[in-house]
């Protein structure tokens, strides 16, 4: 479980391509300080399981073909900044909103507007995920929490504040660009109750 609050901008170091799958090597030395074996990052909104933990702020995590042709992972390639938070402490404040890091497809930055504060991000998202996306509610975007400012059948909107470009890789996510997406989870639970009683 994860709040979208991004604790760090983390860099792939290395990534070993196996037959079906890849192990990551990604230094992040905020997010590993107290990581072990085991225990879960969100890395671009995709929640791994740490291997291993290097000494030189590091960690390696196996990353499925499955997580890699769904996900923008994939097209991570080394040296590549990626957006890092570790898993939400019981007793921590929900900064965000609830993310499971279970990413539900991707989106491409469809064009972005600079105001004077602030930056408007059009995403194009797939037809599957548009009726989960409803204006003022959360969506994740590469793992960042984040709440929609307009929404049309195939696009939504976000507006982000210079921590936010400052602080994760969406501010730097040119037109084109592939992000994971995950709606928020009330809303497919809500769907499917609803399936439940026929209406």
């Amino acid at each position: 479980m994860f709040t979208g609050i991004v604790e760090e901008l983390g860099v792939l170091v290395d990534k070993a391509e196996l037959t079906d799958a890849a192990r990551f090597t990604i230094r992040g030395p905020v997010v590993t300080s107290d990581a072990g074996h085991g225990d879960s990052i969100a890395v671009n909104g995709v929640c791994l399981t740490v291997v291993d933990v290097l000494p030189d702020g590091a960690f390696t995590a196996d990353v499925m073909g499955e997580t890699l042709s769904r996900s923008s992972l994939g097209g991570v390639g080394v040296g590549s900044q990626v957006n890092l938070e570790r898993a939400a402490a019981v007793n921590s404040r929900l900064g965000g909103h609830i993310v499971q890091g279970h990413v539900d497809g991707t989106g491409t930055v469809v064009s972005r507007t600079p105001f004077d504060h602030w930056e408007v991000v059009r995403i194009g998202l797939p037809a599957t995920l548009s009726r989960y996306v409803v204006e003022k509610g959360s969506i994740t975007v590469d793992g960042v929490s984040l709440t929609v400012s307009a929404v049309a059948d195939d696009w939504f909107e976000v507006s982000l504040i210079p921590t936010t470009r400052e602080l994760t890789t969406l501010g730097q996510a040119a037109v084109g660009t592939t992000v994971n997406l995950e709606v928020d989870i009330i809303a497919k639970y809500v769907e499917r109750l609803m399936a439940g009683t026929g209406e």
